[in-house]
């Protein structure tokens, strides 16, 4: 369990999952996540999905709970490690929309990105975000995350294009901005 200032980040438990379908499911949330339509889940997909939890070498999840009243309200994770260049991409969600907007996500986010720098032994860190989410982008900035580059019209949603930035940390980079920090 790894501590910051709003939340933690810990492991899934079998409880989280009826909240968590419930959040997957809520559109306003979906829209931000899925690149592919925002179709509902059903609650088996979500039961295997915990229990897949179990058999996962190459990924990492974490629920993100609020310190204040130990809520689950979101979700985090590690997926493409590549060991041999030293990089990652990193998927983060707040599905309790009462948490959105409040610094939730970015504590989760600092809280992940330290984990993976100082634990993991890695170099660049990679996530993705759709134009229209202007909050996550936001909270990726303030976390030392630079957008490298931007696939045009990537997604269809809600009957327009939008493009979907590709944005990175540099462990050097966030040396620097801990230091800052500190």
């Amino acid at each position: 369990m790894y501590i910051g200032n709003k939340v933690k980040l810990r492991a899934y438990k079998k409880d989280d999952i009826k909240l968590a379908y419930e959040y997957i499911n809520d559109y306003e949330v979906k829209r931000l996540l899925v690149t592919n339509i925002p179709y509902p889940m059903i609650y088996e997909q979500e039961e295997k999905w915990y229990e897949s939890l179990i058999k996962m070498d190459d990924e990492y999840n974490f629920a993100i709970e609020c310190l204040d009243n130990g809520k689950y309200i979101g979700g985090c994770g590690i997926k493409s490690v590549d060991w041999l260049s030293r990089k990652l991409v990193v998927g983060i969600f707040i599905g309790d929309k009462k948490y959105w907007g409040k610094g939730y996500g970015t504590d989760a986010m600092k809280i992940l990105v330290k984990f993976i720098f100082e634990q993991m032994n890695i170099n660049k860190i990679k996530l993705n975000v759709f134009s229209f989410n202007k909050r996550a982008k936001k909270c990726y900035e303030k976390c030392g995350f630079k957008v490298e580059g931007i696939l045009k019209e990537e997604l269809f949603r809600d009957g327009k294009y939008y493009d979907e930035y590709i944005m990175s940390i540099l462990l050097k980079e966030w040396e620097t901005m801990d230091k800052k920090d500190n």
